[in-house]
């Protein structure tokens, strides 16, 4: 006999069961708009391009047209399943066992968006009013470059007139059980390159060469000898790592002629990426007896952000607490999400379901989080508009 689900739990599983991988819609917009007409919202889904990038679709749907406006965010895009075979359960399939939903997107985050809208129209179902706006932006593009979802989205509905008042966005925030951590802020991130020119030559001769690898480590030295800083209230410090190191020679015998290492920093609210791109140009200029370099700053759409501890930050706090008995860390680790573009427009939370599993083989999540979620999401909504 098949476990009774409740509409949030019935949604994500729907919604896994589209192979929604970016850039492709899957059926799961689709099927959100399903969800959310009968109910009465106005629903748009528009498609957005960029040149070198997938044209993709996104969902923006409303309900009211007066103020306040809560706005719900998310993503139904995911990232690819890897080898089908190594996964227990089929990856799109949905399956459900022992309380548990299995299936690529569960955790991250189609959980957070069918919670959220179950919490809605279960409200609605039960009598409850809007007395204001109810917004739901979702994009298909999280995953992938970011160029095509929710930043354009946003100025796509600002340029409709659109507002908003505050923000939850379902991305999966707990470590290890609902009520650990939400979301109040991102760091920053920045990625740069470092080119070294030397002297290809024989090692034997190395009078005659110039080794690139030996100018690539003091530049290298340079840029780690001091912390960047020590952190602030909210956040770590920031932090510099090198992830890559070529120098395309595979001859022992050789000195090669150049050398690259690639790089990325997380940096806190002490730094914008034009800052930071400027602080690393300075340590590199002081090196002492510099080799030929070339420093490249990647473009970076990921400047880091706070949602200052207030009113909004306090309710959702507060609605985390009174469903699950824990007052919620308030972080800013992680990577990047959506939120960095949403925190433009009005103040933005996250919180969502345990992420242990997210872009995991077996990604899964438990029935009982995904309804515990919805609790939470409609306990916020109703003290947003103070019902």
């Amino acid at each position: 006999m098949g476990e009774a689900l409740s509409r949030a739990a019935t949604l994500t599983r729907d919604l896994v069961r589209c192979a929604s991988v970016t850039p492709e819609e899957g059926g799961a917009l689709a099927l959100l708009e399903a969800v959310l007409k009968p109910y009465g919202f106005e629903v748009h889904r528009p498609v957005f391009s960029e040149p070198g990038t997938p044209d993709v679709e996104n969902l923006y749907a409303r309900l009211g047209t007066a103020g306040p406006v809560l706005m719900f965010a998310g993503h139904t895009d995911v990232v690819p399943p890897g080898e089908f075979a190594a996964w227990t359960r089929a990856p799109f399939e949905g399956v459900i066992e022992d309380g548990v939903l299995w299936g690529r997107g569960a955790c991250d985050m189609k959980a957070g968006v069918a919670a959220a809208i179950a919490a809605v129209l279960d409200h609605l179902d039960a009598g409850g009013a809007v007395p204001g706006s109810v917004v739901f932006l979702i994009t298909g593009d999280e995953e992938g470059p970011a160029v095509n979802g929710t930043v354009k989205l946003l100025e796509w509905a600002k340029a409709r007139g659109e507002t908003f008042d505050g923000c939850i966005l379902g991305e999966p925030t707990n470590p290890n059980a609902m009520g650990d951590m939400m979301k109040i802020g991102r760091r920053g991130s920045l990625s740069f390159d470092i080119e070294v020119q030397g002297v290809q030559g024989h090692v034997a001769y190395q009078n005659l060469a110039k080794n690139p690898i030996d100018g690539l480590m003091r530049l290298m030295a340079a840029l780690k000898a001091t912390p960047l800083d020590h952190g602030t209230p909210h956040f770590l410090p920031t932090n510099l790592e090198f992830t890559t190191i070529e120098v395309g020679n595979k001859a022992r015998n050789v000195i090669p002629g150049a050398a690259r290492v690639e790089g990325n920093i997380r940096f806190n609210d002490l730094w914008t990426s034009v800052t930071l791109g400027e602080e690393l140009k300075r340590r590199l200029a002081g090196v002492n007896d510099a080799p030929d370099y070339r420093l490249v700053l990647h473009p970076s759409n990921a400047e880091a952000f706070l949602t200052a501890p207030g009113p909004f930050v306090d309710l959702v706090s507060d609605a985390v607490e009174a469903v699950t008995g824990r007052k919620p860390e308030l972080s800013t680790t992680g990577g990047t999400s959506d939120a960095r573009f949403i925190q433009n427009y009005c103040p933005v939370i996250e919180f969502g379901v345990v992420g242990q599993t997210m872009h995991k083989v077996d990604e899964r999540v438990t029935l009982a989080d995904i309804d515990t979620l919805t609790a939470i999401y409609r306990r916020a909504m109703e003290r947003f508009f103070r019902l």
